[in-house]
């Protein structure tokens, strides 16, 4: 949806228009990716379950979504809020929805989430109730909270973790019952690149968040050190991808995901070029494409074996 054709208020073209950009859709990658991968896994080993694997997608694109609006609210309600630019999803400050309604968005996914946990930990056990509450946890604090988590240099670690290994080895838990190393391996190349879209969004918001205090690797160290750290993150992301066909862990079909080099190659020089926030927006977009099209690849490959 462009942002520029706002429909006219009060329409339902109106409220899908602001939800949508409440939503932040081109974050939802980093929940669609993990599942992906750990389903893809469980389907390679027999294990295929459509109604799980509906559930486990839908409860970790809610958690992405809520974690989205929490930090929208949380974000509206800092002082600090003034040294941020205008982006197309902040739709509070844009007027588009009240800060009312996004914090009811929040109550609403969240306690949807929280249902479809419920239900996986009936079908799958306590390790699900463990994974679902440190979740919803990291989704609230990251933003929320009198000291946000992302605010105070744990973003980029708590990216790594939690859509990492804790979703894609969850997902695949889901389904057998059991954690296997390579659910495990699996699940590095997964966390390097969502954790690149996390750098690529410090490297643009530099200015922004060293006004506002936040701590991030860029605000610390600077740029140089964010466009060495998203390149070996990404670097990192083939060289895992490659070795894990190279250790006979995975097939050759794994190898697919590599045809997504170009992708990564075309975000290369915005990374490494771009001096300014508007310079910069091409990195996180292209990160952002990056991660889907890598994350869905892997999962194709691992499904074919």
């Amino acid at each position: 949806m462009s942002q520029d054709a706002v429909p006219r208020k009060g329409t339902p073209r109106y409220h899908l228009y602001a939800w949508y950009w409440a939503a932040r859709p081109f974050t939802l990658t980093a929940g669609l990716v993990p599942v992906l991968v750990g389903s893809a896994l469980a389907f390679r080993e027999g294990r295929a379950d459509p109604l799980l694997f509906a559930l486990v997608l839908l409860g970790s694109l809610l958690v992405q979504i809520a974690t989205n609006l929490v930090d929208e609210y949380a974000d509206h309600d800092r002082t600090e809020r003034g040294h941020k630019l205008l982006a197309p999803y902040k739709v509070i400050a844009r007027g588009l929805l009240s800060p009312r309604a996004v914090r009811r968005g929040a109550v609403v996914t969240f306690g949807a989430a929280s249902a479809i946990g419920v239900y996986l930990t009936v079908v799958a056990g306590w390790l699900i109730a463990a994974i679902a509450l440190a979740s919803l946890a990291a989704a609230y604090f990251y933003s929320a909270g009198p000291k946000p988590l992302g605010k105070i240099g744990l973003g980029q670690p708590l990216v790594f973790v939690f859509m990492g290994p804790v979703m894609v080895v969850g997902t695949y838990y889901v389904y057998a019952r059991m954690v296997t190393a390579e659910a495990v391996f699996l699940s590095l190349p997964v966390a390097c690149l969502v954790t690149a879209i996390l750098a690529a969004n410090d490297l643009r918001d530099m200015e922004e968040d060293r006004a506002a205090g936040k701590a991030t690797p860029v605000t610390l160290f600077g740029r140089p050190f964010g466009r060495i750290e998203w390149t070996a993150l990404v670097a990192v992301t083939f060289a895992l991808a490659v070795a894990l066909v190279a250790t006979g862990r995975e097939g050759r079909w794994a190898l697919l995901p590599v045809v997504t080099l170009p992708l990564a190659l075309r975000a290369a020089p915005v990374v490494w070029l771009g001096q300014d926030r508007p310079s910069l927006m091409p990195a996180l977009r292209r990160t952002a494409a990056l991660d889907g099209w890598f994350g869905v690849l892997l999962a194709l490959g691992v499904a074919l074996g």
